[in-house]
């Protein structure tokens, strides 16, 4: 039986309007890029204190990991309203990636792997969370056009119950906000990369198939 769809922007709109009056919780942001990243950060900072994870340990080569970060640190860096927005970074080990995709490397871009590498950085975004006392967490990915926001938010929930943090359901795309992660990448000459990120979604965006993130 096919699922429902949910309007996971309606559900984080509703999360907002709970919010009291002058309270700012505390949200950890995983980010997978400084493009993805810049309208997340304008809906998200005028209703919460963000600090942005960078835990991405799908990235390949490394070079390409890094150049990624560095992007994200510039956007911070450059971007007014995100000045006072920290930045946590987590250890390259490429490793995990490996054991999390491992039985999965035939699958197709979007498939099953794919669910295995969100759960993987869910997953450690939620433990950051915890051990850092934040009220919330989320993730950018749901900006992209390219990834299932029913399949991430589904992950986020079930994950939230494990770790004992609350998951800000979340459809970043929205209301204009691919669009406008766009327009904010010209305005800050942000580097957007051709491919999700992974050495598979790399061979499929050489191949014509979408792995763009």
């Amino acid at each position: 039986m096919q699922q429902t769809k949910v309007n996971y922007q309606r559900e984080m709109e509703k999360i907002i309007s709970a919010i009291p009056q002058g309270a700012r919780p505390r949200l950890l942001l995983h980010s997978c890029c400084a493009p993805c990243s810049s309208a997340v950060l304008e809906a998200l900072i005028p209703h919460f204190d963000v600090t942005v994870f960078y835990d991405n340990p799908n990235i390949a080569p490394e070079a390409e990991y890094q150049k990624r970060l560095e992007e994200q640190r510039r956007l911070l860096r450059q971007m007014p309203i995100a000045r006072e927005v920290h930045l946590l970074c987590g250890v390259y080990a490429p490793q995990r990636f490996d054991a999390a995709a491992k039985g999965l490397e035939g699958e197709p871009e979007g498939g099953a792997r794919c669910t295995a590498c969100f759960r993987l950085r869910l997953e450690a975004t939620a433990k950051a969370a915890a051990q850092g006392g934040f009220d919330y967490f989320t993730t950018t990915l749901s900006v992209s056009p390219h990834k299932d926001a029913q399949r991430i938010n589904r992950l986020g929930g079930e994950i939230a119950q494990e770790y004992g943090v609350a998951y800000l359901y979340a459809d970043f795309k929205k209301k204009e906000g691919y669009k406008r992660s766009i327009a904010l990448s010209r305005e800050y000459d942000l580097y957007r990369q051709d491919y999700c990120g992974c050495v598979y979604s790399l061979a499929a965006a050489k191949s014509g198939a979408q792995g763009r993130a």
